[in-house]
């Protein structure tokens, strides 16, 4: 198994977040092909690891009403 650093990455929140921060995840760029997800409360938990056309896909379904509703 390869361990991947996430600790120098830029992280960048959700654009729909509050002011609070509640809620929301922060998502990473600094790949070519993976898209790091983590909870934005909590910085230094775990992280989930995508596929950057996977993520594609799925940002494409929310922002397309597809995934209302389940």
């Amino acid at each position: 198994m390869r361990v991947i650093d996430l600790s120098a990455l830029t992280w960048r929140k959700s654009s729909y977040s509050n002011q609070d921060g509640g809620a929301c995840i922060e998502v990473s760029d600094d790949f070519p092909v993976l898209v790091p997800v983590r909870d934005s409360k909590d910085p230094h938990g775990p992280a989930l690891l995508f596929g950057a056309s996977a993520w594609s896909a799925f940002v494409s379904a929310v922002q397309g009403g597809q995934l209302r509703g389940v």
